[in-house]
């Protein structure tokens, strides 16, 4: 198989999602997406005509009895949230811009 996935694809990668990659882990990254993308190719020659779409993976088994009740309970008061945030204009939370570009 081809390589699909560079090293200059992992670190534009890494800069856009603002992680820090140390150098020995670029290349590593790259050989994983790799194997992750051959993985992917393989299951895709699959034939899965005769096999029934599943909407829901409760489906497969009874989980209702598993499953909490759906009650509706009151919320946090807006003013007790923010008092605990870091920053808040009293409705809002402040964060610091991440947007440069």
């Amino acid at each position: 198989m081809a390589e699909k996935v560079t090293v200059e694809d992992v670190e534009r990668v890494a800069e856009l999602a603002r992680l820090k990659l140390a150098p020995d882990e670029v290349p590593r990254m790259s050989n994983d997406l790799n194997a992750i993308l051959a993985y992917i190719s393989e299951l895709n020659e699959l034939d899965t005509a005769r096999v029934a779409p599943l909407e829901q993976v409760s489906e497969l088994a009874d989980f209702s009895s598993e499953l909490r009740p759906d009650v509706l309970v009151p919320s946090l008061e807006r003013a007790e949230v923010m008092r605990e945030a870091p920053e808040s204009d009293g409705s809002f939370f402040k964060v610091p811009k991440v947007i440069e570009r």
